[in-house]
């Protein structure tokens, strides 16, 4: 749905057209009696509080559990969440959100404008220690810098209520993107009363009040999430899928017999299998441009290996992994070989010419790679020995194997770490790592969702790549005209510095039960909901 525009008391006014945002049931289509929808995840949810998560599969829960501002429908287009429309001042720094008068939170108490305040304060405050408290500052909101860093207060946070039903939030500068960083999970609102009253024990199943159009009503960390439609969101008679399960299975090939068995309705398909299930499912087996990258982080930090130190020796390590081979015959779904950080399909981005990845074949970055090494003072008779992590996956596993068998043609030995996925998380926010297994999956369709993860005050920067000109560029493409020249240049100092190797560019490979509608098709973010599915009679 797209915005309409209107010019009201010298006020830009943006409103979203009304509609149905619950399930679209076509007419003529016969709904099954069982309504209930169960999907896989890897690892276990870390939190369910929308401050505190940072995983993607933590963010397909809480999107259920919790409504923010705006959501997303199928083609990635937004509309209304809790918000019905908003308004922005002429010089684009101020945006006035008008919230809907039905939202409630599981209790039955109102959603209003100062739930919102509270929440957004919550996630800058330094007392929360959210990794995503840097997304304040990203979104520009006033003060938002002063509080994380511990210099101002969070009541000093650029968003008031005007009213309950009116929320005002001021922002430093124009983003032409700002209504689309609000479909994240760390903007939610969560309810005070609940946080304060239960303290960590807030996010626990039948004590978790939320917003969302589902309720929780189980969490066994580690084996499974159960929620279960809400009475009291504001369009629960559109809502058909009375119940979402998630089911956490480490073993991806486990995972997929017990989709083929029935019990699963959505699986990731293993590496390598695409092509065969495609020609045995055809109408389940799909595959689209999935907005996320997948890297090796290179910790180039004080706590980091002296020779990672090095830019030679970081080139090197990347020249020399082969991403047609991984691409082409471990995963075959799809994906896409990355010379780069931000993914190709992301809304107007073009990345520079590279001359490694543009003007070599592999058998000449290989010869580079030997080069550079050499010239850092390695080579047969000095190898280099280095750790790469990764968290458990048997995807994971094969790329790391081979990456290793190629990184031997330049004389680095590579022992391999495997950790469950809280673990490997927690060795990356400390620097406890040389090399590791990283994704990053856009917060929204924009390339700074990317690029602004490697400036020196972002949360997930856990390889402390720090670099002046960088910062400056990410800053100024804040307030230009048109950043994606200085996109392009950000991406040229990142193939110059190579503080992470780039592996391959998403595709979403999945297994779609055939009775299952609503997923979204033609979102590149794969944003979906439970309240917009439902499932077919046979």
């Amino acid at each position: 749905m797209k915005f309409r525009t209107t010019l009201a008391s010298s006020a830009l006014a943006l409103s979203l057209a009304f509609q149905a945002q619950a399930a679209d049931v076509p007419e003529g289509v016969t709904l099954a009696e069982d309504q209930n929808y169960t999907f896989w995840l890897l690892d276990a949810i870390k939190s369910m509080d929308p401050q505190i998560n940072t995983d993607v599969e933590g963010s397909d829960v809480l999107r259920n559990l919790f409504e923010g501002l705006y959501n997303e429908d199928g083609n990635g287009e937004l509309v209304p969440g809790v918000a019905l429309e908003h308004e922005v001042s002429e010089d684009g720094k101020t945006y006035t959100f008008k919230l809907r008068d039905d939202a409630k939170w599981s209790n039955g108490e109102p959603v209003t404008a100062n739930d919102f305040v509270y929440s957004w304060r919550r996630l800058a405050d330094p007392a929360t220690a959210s990794e995503y408290a840097w997304y304040m500052e990203l979104m520009q909101v006033e003060n938002a810098p002063e509080i994380i860093a511990g210099n101002t207060s969070p009541e000093e946070l650029g968003i008031r209520a005007v009213d309950d039903h009116t929320l005002e939030v001021k922002i430093t500068t124009p983003l032409p993107y700002f209504p689309q960083m609000l479909v994240h999970g760390s903007t939610f609102p969560v309810l005070q009363s609940a946080v304060e009253e239960h303290g960590d024990d807030w996010t626990d199943a039948g004590t978790l009040v939320g917003n969302g159009a589902y309720k929780l009503v189980e969490h066994q960390l580690g084996e499974r999430v159960v929620m279960e439609k809400s009475d009291t969101y504001w369009d629960a008679e559109n809502v058909v899928m009375e119940k979402l399960t998630a089911l956490t299975i480490n073993d991806v090939n486990q995972a997929l017999t017990r989709y083929l068995a029935g019990e699963l309705d959505r699986v990731d398909i293993p590496a390598g299998q695409y092509p065969r299930l495609k020609e045995e499912y055809p109408e389940q087996a799909v595959s689209t441009p999935y907005n996320c990258s997948y890297i090796y982080m290179l910790n180039v930090g004080e706590k980091g290996p002296e020779a990672l130190k090095d830019a030679r020796v970081r080139k090197a390590l990347a020249y020399t992994i082969d991403r047609d081979i991984i691409v082409d015959r471990i995963l075959q779904g799809g994906q896409k070989p990355s010379y780069n950080w931000t993914h190709w399909a992301i809304a107007d981005f073009e990345r520079p010419e590279l001359d490694w990845a543009d003007n070599m074949d592999q058998a000449q970055r290989v010869e580079k790679a030997k080069e550079l090494m050499a010239e850092a003072g390695y080579g047969p008779d000095k190898p280099l020995d280095l750790t790469l992590q990764y968290n458990t996956s048997e995807d994971h596993k094969k790329i790391a194997i081979a990456a290793s068998q190629m990184l031997k043609q330049i004389n680095v030995n590579v022992t391999l770490d495997n950790y469950e996925w809280k673990i490997h998380t927690d060795r990356m926010q400390n620097q406890d790592y040389d090399m590791a297994r990283y994704a990053w999956c856009g917060d929204y369709n924009e390339a700074s969702t990317y690029l602004d993860l490697l400036t020196s005050y972002s949360g997930h920067n856990n390889g402390e790549f720090y670099n002046d000109a960088y910062d400056k560029l990410m800053k100024d493409s804040k307030t230009a005209e048109d950043p994606q020249p200085l996109y392009k240049e950000a991406e040229s100092i990142l193939a110059e510095e190579m503080p992470i190797i780039p592996i391959y560019h998403y595709a979403n490979v999945d297994m779609i039960a055939e009775d299952i509608e609503g997923l979204p098709e033609n979102n590149v973010n794969n944003t979906w909901y439970g309240k917009d599915l439902y499932r077919t009679a046979e």
